[in-house]
């Protein structure tokens, strides 16, 4: 669950501003990309734990309200739900606390249990605000039946060649792609080499996120720098998470890894322009609607 607050500024260290709309609505950057990828049509099978509270009820109601299927989201005894702390600034910026509650708690087992539907599935997304022994096993169990892999690499945390390997597409924002390379992404020139770092280690497409500014696609062959469209950003919390939602939504529907890619960063320029995480995912008619007045350089 998110706890959000609007203020005019982030408060510095020691600082106490004077907020003023408190939201709370369902988060977690797992949950949005499943209903992310659920409002834009596609058939989402989540994998999860929540706790033994309110928080875990109202998540499951929503989940059930926008069609995702809760069979593997399992509730966890005497444990909280994960919960973000948000503040967002009168531009759109936040910054974000994780508390991950019975996220920490989902284990490979847990995925074990999903085998048969991983196996059938048109790709697999996760995310790192679960154990990496967790997310390992995923990308094991799609490798292993030629399933696309998508890993969201947040929280970013190290991870193991292993992993890279098995990945299909990494799809960092440019403080991830810094953290996980070593290089400082600032621009297109910089988020190349970092997404050639990554293509080296083993994954087979690299997408940098950038924010306002748009991605960088790369792959062994080509990098191509898109540029996102002009909106005007309310509230950017889980941007990210509806741009990996809608990237797995597309391929699942047969399109490439470029025409995804668009595809998800009109998803993601769309969620910006809303306040709140799930509250703020666009359905394909959205997208499709948002496609006709707005282009991305490049695409």
């Amino acid at each position: 669950m998110d706890l959000v607050v609007k203020a005019q500024t982030i408060p510095r260290l020691g600082q106490t501003v004077l907020g003023g709309e408190f939201l709370m609505v369902p988060g977690g950057k797992g949950a949005n990309q499943a209903v992310a990828a659920a409002r834009l049509g596609g058939d989402v099978y989540f994998v999860a734990r929540v706790g033994d509270d309110l928080f875990a009820d109202k998540s499951l109601e929503n989940f059930a309200a926008v069609g995702v299927r809760t069979e593997f989201v399992r509730r966890t005894p005497r444990t909280p739900s994960g919960v973000a702390l948000i503040t967002v600034d009168a531009q759109g910026n936040n910054v974000i606390v994780v508390a991950p509650g019975a996220n920490g708690r989902l284990s490979p087992s847990d995925v074990d249990e999903a085998a048969d539907v991983i196996a059938s599935a048109g790709a697999v997304a996760a995310q790192l605000e679960i154990p990496i022994e967790t997310v390992e096993r995923a990308a094991e169990l799609a490798h292993r039946r030629g399933v696309p892999f998508i890993l969201d690499p947040a929280p970013a945390q190290g991870l193991s060649d292993d992993l890279l390997r098995k990945t299909f597409v990494i799809k960092p924002n440019e403080t991830e792609a810094g953290i996980l390379t070593g290089i400082e992404v600032k621009d297109a020139d910089s988020a190349h080499q970092a997404a050639g770092i990554l293509l080296r280690r083993g994954v087979k497409h690299v997408i940098v996120t950038m924010g306002p500014t748009g991605f960088l696609l790369a792959d062994a062959d080509s990098a191509q720098f898109v540029a996102a469209p002009k909106v005007t950003a309310v509230d950017s919390t889980a941007a990210g998470d509806a741009f990996t939602g809608a990237l797995a939504a597309a391929l699942t529907r047969g399109r490439t890894v470029r025409e995804a890619a668009v595809y998800a960063g009109r998803a993601a320029a769309l969620s910006v322009t809303k306040m709140g995480a799930q509250p703020s995912m666009p359905t394909a008619g959205d997208v499709a609607a948002f496609a006709k007045q707005h282009s991305f350089e490049g695409a």
